[in-house]
């Protein structure tokens, strides 16, 4: 077979093209933001960061197309509930790693080859477990409500532990399998239940920080930050804070901004590649840029609601369904919060923060929607060339006459 790049690239198209638009702001805006970085633990090389973001870029699509390519989709529903398992292993292992060598958060795991945050391979196999037990429910009201305390149950465990030492992700996971549920059917009675639930308990976390113990450090973060959000940050008025910084790019970036690799507020910010790179992004290309770059991330998720109509199979519309809802919710998060329309929390822009390791989960999770993709347009043409052909055949009498 001859090779060519249409060989390879499978799945959905536009969202191939969306992905590219993304890689290559992504390869921009890093190596713009990380020139203070680069100073500071890569003795001034200032392309290190870009070399090697480029080449998690570069192994990123590499792990999507093996995924759309030899991977069928059936594969993740049979190891969905393996996957759950090993991942709330790593999630524990990390915890008592933070316990014993008393790191700062528990939120990364050191396997001494490899660092990296289980947090990254919860939201897959989270998604794959509960796209299983409700594609496999959903005859009577009986069989929703099973799977619902299923995914609630496995939910409300893996979330549970993430929020130990990284409040934000937890929500953004959990908002997404609630989105999940929803799609798939779970009665509302149930889903408002959960969401009052869930509004309490931050209620309770909120109200009850200030008496916790100092080991329950997230919950005083957690409500310093929603403090220094509606009240405002006493650091605030030095025009010394993160939020500050993110509010002074955007507003010198003005309308197009001040141009590639021009960025000044990326010199005093410590997550500019990381948290705040969407500030970085519209500082140096201005509201244009971040207009366009928000307009990818809308296409990204109108993609994902085509390709879940299209998918004639409960699983794999499942999968689909919380894949892209999880990623555009956690998108959206970071773009508010260098804006400012929401308090400041940690969560990276997918596919365009700078990352290592994260960007190989992230990349695996597009790979499995474009692999539903694929699988679509396999099952739409195989059920073309089973229709049977109608031939019209005049009748005797009339062809006489």
């Amino acid at each position: 077979m001859k090779f060519s790049l249409g060989n390879i690239i499978k799945g959905d198209r536009t969202l191939w093209v969306v992905l590219f638009f993304l890689s290559l702001a992504s390869i921009l805006i890093v190596y713009s933001a990380t020139g203070r970085l680069a100073y500071r633990e890569a003795g001034g090389f200032t392309a290190h960061y870009l070399i090697r973001h480029s080449i998690f870029i570069a192994i990123g699509f590499g792990v999507m197309a093996f995924l759309v390519n030899v991977v069928p989709v059936k594969f993740y529903s049979l190891i969905a509930p393996t996957a759950l398992i090993f991942t709330i292993g790593l999630l524990i292992l990390a915890l008592i790693q933070y316990k014993l060598t008393g790191k700062a958060t528990p939120r990364s795991l050191d396997l001494k080859f490899i660092s990296f945050q289980p947090a990254e391979l919860a939201k897959l196999s989270l998604v794959m477990f509960g796209a299983k037990m409700l594609a496999s429910r959903q005859k009577t009201e009986k069989e929703l409500r099973t799977a619902f305390l299923w995914v609630l149950g496995a939910s409300g465990l893996v979330c549970g532990i993430i929020s130990i030492g990284n409040i934000s992700t937890a929500a953004v996971i959990f908002m997404g399998m609630m989105g999940l549920m929803f799609v798939a059917r779970v009665p509302l009675k149930f889903l408002g239940l959960t969401a009052l639930a869930g509004i309490l308990m931050a209620l309770l976390m909120y109200f009850s920080a200030p008496i916790m113990p100092k080991s329950f450090g997230r919950l005083q973060t957690f409500k310093q930050r929603i403090d220094d959000h509606i009240h405002g940050d006493k650091e605030s008025e030095e025009g010394t804070t993160q939020a500050d910084f993110a509010k002074l790019a955007i507003f010198e970036g003005g309308l197009i901004g001040k141009g590639p690799g021009s960025s000044d507020v990326s010199n005093y910010m410590e997550a500019a590649y990381n948290d705040f790179i969407y500030a970085i992004l519209v500082e140096e290309y201005g509201v244009v840029g971040g207009v366009f770059i928000a307009l990818l991330y809308l296409i990204f998720l109108f993609r994902g609601v085509s390709i879940v109509r299209a998918s004639s199979r409960t699983f794999p519309a499942f999968l689909t369904t919380g894949i892209v809802l999880i990623y555009s919710i956690q998108a959206f998060v970071n773009m508010s919060v260098s804006t400012g329309l929401v308090p400041v929390t940690g969560q990276p822009l997918p596919w365009i923060s700078m990352g290592g390791t994260s960007m190989i989960f992230t990349a695996a999770g597009f790979g499995l929607i474009l692999s539903v993709s694929y699988l679509n347009k396999k099952d739409d043409k195989a059920e073309q060339q089973e229709q049977p052909v109608v031939v019209n055949v005049p009748d005797e009498d009339q062809e006489l006459k």
